[in-house]
């Protein structure tokens, strides 16, 4: 008999190392803490029928190994829109800069959202495989199964791989034996993607922007807006703009965000932009699965300790293995870095029970 594995995260390294090691006939299920799959990846769909981007959207030529993943899964990708005119808000005092951003290093979106990776992950497993709304608070390693202590249920394995994010581990789930001192340590410190970003999406009926030659780029040092991106189709039928507003707008009420975001697009863009069908924002300092309270404490930068070999390591006498974006050597923090890091789990997995007496 094979070992039975029990995943942590339901995002794109979870996913697909279930996939993988399901392929390879071993029994595996995934725990997740959220209502659905997907971590932070996140495509909204609600305001006609528009695909945005709340989590991971771009990825380059760099990025083989999600290219490679997009052409086993049949999923198509399109260059994002660039032409025209992108505007630079140096100071607050002085009108926008205008420049053009050259074409030779194209970034790339997922066909109809970058969720569409995630479910068709999910639907090369069973239904009984993905257990949703299960926030693990307690693993033991003591006994000859794992047990794992959910806010509603015990599940029990031979081996557990967490893909969530290191430091959210550490913080929240109380494990028997305590985890290794050094370990810990590392894992605390380890910055999490996104955990201070706040996206925002503004979906239109048209695409003014384009009909007056911008591109839909901004950059500004003045905010709420940081960055800013067309978001539209790839039919060109659907239309938003998305992007980043800075973290220091996060203790301000989603009303309050709103009015300071659609009021410097009308600065930008013209009054056009103020006849919008649907404001979407995710502030991810407030998602409890990905940033735990206890974090907020810590004075971590970002990137510290992804991709740290005591990240790479299987503990419990390899009966805990980690994955995750931030444990990638490579690319860690993009969705690149979340599939080489399952890739890792996978390859480990094969050697460790090459010759297993399960």
């Amino acid at each position: 008999m094979k070992p039975t594995f029990a995943i942590l995260g339901a995002g794109l390294s979870g996913l697909l190392i279930a996939k993988r090691l399901h392929a390879l006939n071993y029994s595996v299920f995934v725990i997740e803490a959220r209502n659905r799959i997907g971590g932070r990846i996140e495509t909204d769909n609600s305001s006609l029928e528009t695909p945005v981007e709340m989590g991971a959207t771009w990825f380059g030529h760099q990025h083989t190994e999600l290219i490679k993943l997009l052409k086993e899964l049949d999923l198509d990708y399109f260059e994002q829109f660039m032409n025209g005119t992108a505007l630079f808000e140096a100071f607050s005092m002085a009108p926008p800069q205008e420049f053009q951003i050259p074409q030779d290093i194209p970034s790339y979106r997922v066909v109809g959202g970058t969720a569409q990776i995630l479910q068709h992950l999910a639907k090369e497993l069973n239904q009984d495989q993905i257990f949703l709304n299960q926030i693990v608070t307690e693993i033991d390693f003591s006994k000859e199964k794992v047990h794992l202590k959910t806010n509603t249920q015990t599940f029990s394995a031979d081996c557990v791989i967490s893909t969530i994010p290191p430091s959210l581990f550490a913080h929240s789930i109380n494990c028997t034996p305590s985890l290794p001192d050094d370990f810990s340590d590392v894992a605390r410190f380890t910055h999490t993607w996104m955990q201070d970003s706040t996206k925002v999406a503004v979906v239109y009926k048209k695409s003014f922007w384009r009909e007056k030659n911008y591109s839909g780029t901004v950059f500004s040092n003045v905010g709420p807006i940081t960055e800013f991106y067309d978001q539209s189709d790839v039919s060109n039928t659907r239309f938003a703009l998305c992007g980043f507003i800075s973290g220091g707008y996060s203790y301000l009420s989603k009303q309050e965000r709103k009015e300071k975001v659609i009021a410097q697009l009308i600065k930008l863009f013209g009054t056009d932009a103020a006849d919008f069908e649907s404001y979407t924002e995710t502030v991810w300092s407030d998602e409890p699965f990905t940033k735990h309270e206890k974090q907020a404490q810590l004075n971590v930068i970002p990137h510290q300790n992804n991709g740290h070999k005591l990240l790479q390591k299987a503990l419990y006498n390899n009966r805990l293995y980690l994955g995750g974006t931030e444990t990638s050597t490579e690319f860690y923090g993009y969705m690149e870095g979340a599939i080489r890091a399952a890739n890792r789990v996978v390859n480990d997995i094969k050697i460790s029970f090459a010759n297993s007496s399960f």
